[in-house]
């Protein structure tokens, strides 16, 4: 099962636009907020494991 972090790039409306910290190159991930906790901000990190985001 997979399990990573990402860091909050960037916020737009009702998604957001995270990146993996392990594959800095690889293409930005769009998720919606309703996913993720509440109180996230740009730069943040997050950490995501069993199909559940969670600040870190």
């Amino acid at each position: 099962m997979l399990e990573c972090d990402y860091i909050v790039k960037q916020i737009d409306g009702d998604y957001a636009h995270l990146q993996r910290v392990d594959q800095p190159e690889a293409e930005l991930k769009l998720v919606a907020r309703a996913l993720l906790p509440a109180d996230i901000y740009e730069g943040c990190e997050l950490h995501y494991a069993m199909m559940q985001y969670s600040m870190k």
